[in-house]
């Protein structure tokens, strides 16, 4: 019988075990419901989305776990990479690994490239801004997002923090040496926890995405690697096209027929 996909969800990997999550489920709820909006939860994501701001020159990369779900409700999982390297305010490198596709997003502060190495396609757009810019303008003319967006929003006006429905303190876990303290926070259609690292570094290491306004529940999985002591070359933010390589138009959205 063939089976048709309902809905795709693309984040984040390494799910909590159910165990250790069974553990916690009874007071995390009574705490919810007791004190809906905790202060402290929504100081601690304040306080990592400064952190956040306040690194100029930092690397980091995601290993994901998205969940699509068939129309009978079986989930598979599907599994991507982003390496991502910044220097703030306009220069970012993005690339993008799946057993499905690649690609790859160069910006250095005067054009913006998109590469695609197993076609050999590129398009170029000539852009002037910051990276904060440039997400608003790859996904609002192109339709392209940016991995890990909310890094760049998190600790700026539009990271708001009066949306929340719930937001409570969880316990502390570590993601793999890093002791980090669990936050989770309730929001229209979705759920998400962040854990966020406990030391001087209030990054987050792994965030978990879950979407309400579906019955089956699609979970995204994202566990983080962070160096802050950045290493790579300003070389990398200018694109030299690879031998063989096309370039193609990069055509806006809304001039798509």
């Amino acid at each position: 019988m063939k089976r048709r996909v309902s809905c795709m969800l693309m984040l984040a990997a390494t799910l909590v075990s159910p165990h250790v999550f069974a553990q916690a489920s009874a007071p995390v709820a009574a705490s919810a419901t007791t004190h809906p909006v905790d202060p402290d939860a929504v100081a601690a994501l304040q306080k990592m989305g400064a952190y956040l701001q306040s690194l100029k020159r930092f690397s980091v990369t995601t290993h994901l776990t998205g969940e699509r779900v068939l129309e009978d409700g079986q989930k598979l999982q599907h599994n991507a990479k982003a390496e991502i390297d910044v220097d703030r305010p306009n220069k970012i490198r993005a690339d993008l690994s799946s057993a499905r596709n690649e690609r790859e997003i160069v910006f250095n502060g005067k054009d913006v490239t998109l590469y695609t190495p197993a076609q050999k396609y590129y398009s170029t757009v000539a852009f002037d801004g910051t990276i904060n810019d440039l997400i608003g303008k790859l996904s609002e003319n192109y339709g392209v997002e940016l991995p890990l967006s909310d890094l760049f929003e998190w600790g700026t006006p539009k990271a708001s923090t009066d949306q929340f429905e719930s937001a409570m303190y969880a316990g502390q876990d570590y993601i793999g040496n890093t002791l980090c303290d669990h936050y989770a926070f309730r929001q229209k259609n979705i759920d998400w926890q962040v854990w966020i690292g406990a030391g001087a570094k209030p990054l987050p290491y792994k965030i978990v995405i879950t979407r309400r306004d579906d019955d089956a529940r699609p979970q995204s999985v994202s566990v983080l690697d962070w160096s802050t002591n950045a290493g790579f070359k300003d070389a990398e933010f200018t694109f030299r096209p690879p031998a063989g390589a096309k370039k193609i138009e990069l055509v806006p959205v809304k001039n798509k027929g």
